[in-house]
């Protein structure tokens, strides 16, 4: 239940947006807006259920997107760290969260704010707070009836009402004093709300769970790895798993958090849902007598209704190297082979883009999209499993191996957009490598990084080989990828990690890099204009109010206190704060970058 400072700040909220004659009438969201979005709107992470982060809007477009300029832009208050949300834009208003897992609603004409909500989560692991590996982020919100939904950091699930930002429920999505958290956003399908959690690296065991979207009450769950035999499984899907799985893995939790990815087919009634990495991260460990540890590393079909299974793809079977598969997820319909085929596509850490039959769950192909893909040589094209490269294991013998991609992977958490007139997906992608070994002193430490690889070079000792070039570019690309011939059709080089791509009717990628928002035509991937933010950024959104297209995107704040934890570490350079930006054409001109420093190596968005 919500505090008594807490109560204070949703009051104040109700007071900022009353006095500033700013809450707007509100229409629900309901199951049928959903599964056919608005055009001048955007209700779900992804723009639609398929999670394509396509516009159909195309005022703003090939000929003219070089009058882009400043609509207006808010100071995000309070928000140390990467900004990772996707906004939602209903009636008028722009729903989006920071870090922390502070939640606000912008007027999307003016910018002005109508209420923010603070939830007081407690931001110092030694005072109590979650356990966090990647800094205090959040992805954002789902939206249902006059309700928004966020995930917290702390592991609740908060229901707000739109118009005000009062509290309607909550509900503790994970076990108190656990290291779990929340940093994804939800999904609603059929009246339910739909989260996972986050936490692999500190020993906890993944699931999805489903609450009514009106009330809060659970009704289903489903883990994604099986916990203790001795205690039941819960599921004939966790009694098959554990046969894939040796030792006391459950100690340590097991991990397969279920961070980010989702994609629901209204068809099919399936919710599709990308699975993390092991815990520890060291298979030997965990398993020691190997096998295949299901399901990290999946794409796993549910029932949405009841959360049952019905078919799995791994990505990464026995995964060694924190390949998780939570990426993002899109369904598309595709002709392959002179065969119609309703298809899911995703492009994980490990390097692989994959198509899957998206209603039974049958491989069709996988090809590497990064430059440095070392721990499989190829994906088999007839059981869709890889071709392993025997060296890239590591075990208790061994004295470790560089391994590409490493555990930031070749594509991570960034949204990839589909351009229906193209048939392109668009993503960011990279190159890394890591040395990986088994940590001899391995012991669980609740609260710690359970990872069971030790890093840097004291710990692999000083006889750890020297780090292989990588082929890749040192900043990222971003690719333009054709799912049915599963190819790359152009790329374009960046600077930097930062937010996924946007693509638009107009033939428009959006996509970020060296601080700048780019836009490239669809097809050939010619630079057509970029405006400079002054640092990087997260995923933007099109929408339209007033016969006006606007793009809008949360930038990243820089200077001191803005550190990628988020926990008030120090950066050098000026002050920038955090803020969301709209832009539309014939707006105010974006300012002009900084002159480049003399070293070589600085600037950059990541």
């Amino acid at each position: 239940m919500p505090n008594t400072l807490a109560r204070m700040r949703w009051c104040l909220a109700v007071a900022m947006g009353l006095a500033a004659g700013v809450v707007l009438a509100q229409q629900p969201v309901d199951r049928d807006a959903l599964l056919d979005s608005p055009n001048a709107e955007w209700l779900t992470y992804g723009g639609d259920y398929a999670e394509t982060h396509y516009s159909p809007l195309d005022q703003i477009n090939d000929s003219n997107v070089e009058r882009l300029g400043l609509a207006w832009e808010w100071e995000i208050a309070g928000t140390a760290g990467n900004l990772e949300s996707t906004p939602l834009v209903r009636d008028g208003v722009i729903y989006a969260t920071g870090t922390w897992s502070n939640v606000f609603a912008i007027d999307a004409r003016t910018g002005e704010q109508i209420w923010r909500w603070d939830p007081g989560i407690v931001r110092s692991r030694a005072d109590g707070g979650p356990s966090v590996c990647c800094g205090p982020v959040n992805r954002g919100l789902a939206m249902y009836g006059d309700k928004v939904f966020a995930g917290l950091l702390d592991g609740r699930l908060v229901a707000l009402n739109r118009a005000t930002g009062l509290v309607d429920w909550a509900v503790q999505t994970t076990p108190l004093g656990l290291d779990y958290s929340i940093t994804g956003a939800p999904r609603v399908v059929n009246d339910k709300v739909v989260i996972g959690n986050s936490g692999a690296e500190f020993g906890v065991r993944g699931y999805v769970t489903a609450y009514d979207a009106e009330t809060g009450e659970q009704l289903w769950r489903f883990h994604t790895v099986p916990g203790n035999p001795a205690d039941g499984f819960e599921s004939e899907a966790m009694e098959r798993a554990a046969e894939t799985w040796s030792g006391e893995w459950w100690i340590v939790g097991g991990g397969g958090t279920v961070w980010d990815g989702y994609a629901f087919d209204p068809e099919e009634n399936l919710l599709y849902i990308g699975t993390g990495n092991g815990s520890p991260w060291s298979r030997a460990i965990r398993s020691p007598e190997g096998g295949d540890n299901l399901y990290l590393s999946s794409i796993v079909a549910v029932d949405a209704d009841t959360g049952e299974m019905r078919w799995y793809y791994q990505t990464t079977p026995g995964d060694d190297w924190d390949y998780t598969a939570v990426q993002p997820l899109m369904l598309l319909d595709l002709e392959i082979d002179g065969r119609e085929r309703q298809v899911i596509v995703k492009a994980p850490k490990n390097g692989f883009f994959y198509v899957i039959d998206r209603t039974s769950g049958a491989f069709i192909s996988a090809q590497p999209f990064s430059d440095d893909v070392t721990w499989a040589t190829g994906i088999d094209q007839e059981t869709g499993r890889p071709i392993e490269n025997p060296d890239a294991r590591y075990d208790a013998e061994s004295t470790g191996v560089w391994v590409s991609p490493g555990p930031g992977g070749a594509h991570n958490w960034h949204p990839m957009s589909y351009n229906p007139d193209t048939g392109l997906v668009y993503f960011p992608a990279g190159s890394s490598n890591f040395f990986y070994s088994v940590d001899a002193e391995f012991e669980y430490e609740p609260g710690g990084f359970n990872t069971g690889v030790p890093f840097g070079r004291g710990a692999a000792g000083d006889d750890r080989p020297p780090r292989p070039e990588l082929r890749g570019p040192r900043g990222g690309v971003v690719l333009a990828w054709d799912p049915v011939t599963n190819s790359e059709v152009w790329r374009v080089e960046r600077n930097g990690t930062s937010g996924g791509t946007l693509s638009t009717a107009g033939n428009l990628v959006f996509r970020p890099g060296d601080s700048r928002i780019w836009a490239h035509d669809a097809g050939t991937g010619e630079a057509l204009w970029s405006g400079y933010l002054g640092s990087s950024f997260a995923t933007p959104v099109a929408y339209e109010l007033d016969g006006r297209q606007y793009i809008v995107v949360e930038v990243n704040g820089s200077g001191p206190g803005f550190g990628r934890g988020g926990f008030g570490g120090e950066e050098d350079g000026p002050m920038v704060p955090a803020r969301m930006v709209a832009l539309v054409l014939d707006g105010e001109p974006l300012p002009d970058p900084p002159p480049p420093a003399d070293d070589e190596d600085s600037g950059g968005d990541g």
